[in-house]
């Protein structure tokens, strides 16, 4: 196993690829763009992404999870946080958490003209459930780590 970095630009870390998302939902977060923080340093427990939302991307598709903790902290821009109760517009230096288990979904939409940047943290708990509201869509998280998803009648994607 390489040597992990003691620090880096976080600029200079990777991105992820496109989403995991099924080819149909995968437009709705185009414009997304995230660099994995945490898996440069190996970190098991947790994730840290740097995100940047283009004008009109969104941050995912709207979603609850059944036992993973989220939090964002916006770093530029003004991003638009979707939630149950409605629209919370959002600005640098604002943050929002999420506890697992609540049911209420929540995503991060750039309804401006301008990038959005913000930091995401999330914990990596095994088992996980994912449900989407608004789409056709449900997730569970296998005991490799891997997210599975499949339609809300539970046909396979």
């Amino acid at each position: 196993m390489p040597d992990k970095p003691i620090a880096i630009l976080a600029s200079d870390a990777p991105s992820r690829g496109p989403s995991g998302y099924p080819e149909d939902l995968r437009r709705k977060v185009a414009g997304r763009e995230k660099q994995v923080l945490g898996d440069v340093f190996g970190l098991v427990n947790f994730g840290v992404n740097l995100t940047r939302l283009a004008p009109g991307a969104a941050s995912a598709l709207r979603h609850a999870h059944a036992t993973q903790d989220e939090f964002v902290y916006i770093l530029e821009g003004a991003p638009t946080l979707r939630t149950d109760a409605g629209d919370t517009p959002l600005s640098p230096g604002m943050c929002a958490g999420f506890r697992a288990g609540t049911g209420d979904a929540h995503c991060l939409v750039n309804l401006t003209d301008r990038d959005v940047l913000y930091l995401e943290i999330g914990d990596r708990s095994p088992g996980d459930r994912v449900v989407y509201p608004d789409d056709d869509l449900h997730a569970e998280m296998g005991s490799d780590g891997r997210w599975r998803y499949s339609r809300k009648d539970g046909t396979p994607l």
